[in-house]
């Protein structure tokens, strides 16, 4: 499954050069993400009501064309692995208009992302503590596009 948010370049996510700051692409990933969940069934909301976290382990990203003030920006959202503890989302950012898959991203990244007990901060078994998620990353990671 391959979620689609679209997100508006605002000018306080510009520098000096007049291109979206690099770091802002992280706040996106973060949106887009939340919004892969609660497509999913699973609102990252309620995951914390259980008593669960999901921080970030490891992020990876790499720049192409920049977007400027005033550009929409298309980020596709994923799951690429799924382990008993972890999750691996990939994110892919375009301009709206650019053509998915033809053209070159503006931006490309990776986040892994560990469950834990959100009283210990203690890694958990995604399996055990959510069962019905585990499933649904499941079924999104075999759906893919």
């Amino acid at each position: 499954m391959i979620s689609e948010s679209r997100i508006k370049v605002r000018y306080a996510e510009t520098d000096r050069m007049g291109i979206v700051y690099h770091a802002n692409y992280l706040v996106w990933f973060e949106i887009a993400r939340a919004e892969f969940l609660e497509k999913l069934g699973f609102p990252y909301v309620d995951m914390e009501k259980a008593g669960y976290m999901s921080p970030v382990v490891d992020v990876q990203l790499r720049y192409g064309t920049p977007l400027t003030y005033g550009d929409t920006a298309v980020v596709r959202t994923s799951v690429s692995k799924l382990t008993q503890s972890k999750t691996e989302y990939v994110y892919e950012v375009y301009k709206e208009g650019q053509e998915i898959g033809v053209d070159k991203p503006c931006c490309t990244g990776r986040t892994t992302h560990c469950l834990v007990d959100s009283s210990t901060f203690r890694p958990v078994s995604q399996k055990r503590a959510m069962p019905e998620l585990y499933a649904a990353y499941t079924a999104a990671l075999e759906a893919g596009e």
